[in-house]
C-alpha cells in the first residue's frame, strides 16, 4: 500500500472505547500472530497487506476505525481506504496505547 496524502482523521483510544460501545466497527490491520498475542475485542483481523483485495469486507457505508499496534500501518491503511470511498479513522497509538490505557483485551486464537 502506498502513501496517498489524504487526510486522515484520529482519534485516541479512550474516544475509541467510546465508540466501540456504541456498536462502531474496528479492523484491525497487524499480522495475525500480533492479534493472536492481544488485540482490543471486536476487532476484524485484515492484516495491512491483504486490505486492498479484502476491500469488500471492509465497511462502506458508515465510519469505522482502523488500529495496528502504534498507528503506522493502520494510518496508511486508512489513506488507502480514504481515498477508495470509505470512512475510515486511524486510532492513533494503536493497541499498544490501549493496553497502556489499561482498557479490556482478548487474545489466543479468534472464536
Amino acid at each position: 500500500i502506498r502513501e496517498w496524502n489524504v487526510d486522515v482523521p484520529e482519534i485516541d483510544v479512550d474516544e475509541l472505547e467510546h465508540r466501540l460501545a456504541a456498536g462502531a466497527t474496528l479492523v484491525d490491520v497487524r499480522e495475525p500472530d500480533e492479534y493472536e498475542q492481544v488485540r482490543v475485542p471486536g476487532g476484524i483481523l485484515v492484516p495491512l497487506q491483504s486490505v486492498p483485495e479484502r476491500l469488500g469486507e471492509v465497511p462502506s457505508a458508515v465510519t469505522f476505525y482502523v488500529i495496528c499496534a502504534k498507528g503506522g500501518r493502520s494510518r496508511a491503511a486508512a489513506e488507502f481506504l480514504r481515498a477508495e470511498g470509505r470512512d475510515a479513522v486511524n486510532v492513533a497509538g494503536g493497541t499498544t496505547a490501549w493496553v497502556e490505557a489499561g482498557l479490556p483485551t482478548e487474545s489466543g486464537s479468534p472464536a
